[in-house]
């Protein structure tokens, strides 16, 4: 898919437009071979840029080259995946290119919420004309949406925590381990976007006015936030996880205690009365007339004994 936008000097707004001309912006997600034939043939876009774009392998970096520079930034992502686990949280490179002072490109593999605002005029003070100020804007956005995922996990950790206090259970469990595994990606992309932003501060890959660096510090400031509350998010979920599993542990070593000593209590009976059922002379109370009940006295004494034996061992 390629879309092209261009702000309207008289709104101030973003609208999509029919062809490409200076100082607009190309949005492309997924490209086919006719598009990406047009986008390097008929434009000059590096292919590499492209390539490197679409990897979702390919890791935060700027690059130059042939006037066209490349930003790459990890973007996190919220999708459905499984039916017992409601959402799942990862991250996807997002390429930025910029050629010359011509056009500013967008290119990523799948389709970006974050762009979506963009796209609908939904970001303030959007101008495709300044192309330096539109990539410290896509930036902030991205540190926010980060921030904005991180309250959804915990959210939901504090969804599926009331539920392990309600009913241990492993969905439960693989939702935090899977919230965890996320949380992994992010701390990753995170520190990756920011080497980024500080390589863009030094001024040495965009010309950046003051009030430019001045934006580009907060941005970087609400990176570092977003990085913390990974920090603290994970330590405390690895730290859930371990705590419930360890819960699950002494639950299954109670319930194994309590049947051992079940087994024990109801063993005394049967080892009684088969002592006692032996077809062979010399039996006690074999003769007498309440021989049956005083082996039944002395089983039902016997797991008695056994059972106070066992309470006192904590085993009951």
């Amino acid at each position: 898919m390629l879309k092209i936008y261009k702000t309207d000097n008289k709104t101030n707004k973003i609208k999509e437009v029919d062809k490409i001309i200076k100082g607009c912006w190309i949005n492309i997600v997924d490209p086919d071979d006719k598009e990406l034939d047009y986008l390097i043939n008929n434009i000059g876009i590096n292919p590499d840029f492209i390539k490197y774009s679409l990897d979702i392998e390919e890791r935060a970096r700027i690059d130059i080259e042939d006037e066209q520079t490349l930003i790459i930034v990890d973007i996190p992502m919220e999708e459905n995946r499984k039916k017992d686990i409601k959402s799942d949280f990862s991250t996807i490179p997002l390429g930025i290119i910029i050629v010359e002072d011509k056009y500013l490109l967008t290119v990523s593999s799948r389709n970006v919420e974050i762009l979506k605002d963009f796209c609908d005029s939904k970001v303030k003070d959007i101008n495709t004309h300044f192309k330096n100020n539109f990539v410290l804007q896509i930036l902030d956005k991205i540190a926010s949406n980060y921030l904005l995922c991180l309250k959804k996990i915990n959210k939901e950790t504090d969804k599926t925590e009331c539920k392990l206090r309600a009913d241990l259970r492993n969905e439960e469990l693989m939702k935090l381990l899977s919230l965890e595994k996320s949380l992994v990606y992010f701390t990753t992309s995170l520190r990756s976007n920011e080497n980024v932003m500080e390589k863009l501060f030094k001024g040495i890959y965009l010309k950046l006015s003051t009030e430019d660096k001045d934006y580009l510090d907060d941005i970087i400031i609400e990176n570092k936030q977003a990085i913390e509350m990974v920090t603290v998010t994970r330590n405390i979920l690895s730290g859930t996880t371990t705590a419930y599993a360890s819960i699950i542990s002494n639950n299954l070593n109670f319930v194994m205690k309590f049947l051992a000593a079940v087994t024990i209590v109801f063993s005394i009976p049967t080892m009684v009365s088969g002592l006692w059922g032996m077809n062979v002379d010399g039996i006690l109370f074999s003769k007498s007339p309440f021989g049956f009940l005083i082996v039944v006295m002395i089983a039902l004494i016997l797991s008695i004994l056994a059972y106070i034996w066992l309470r006192k061992k904590n085993m009951w």
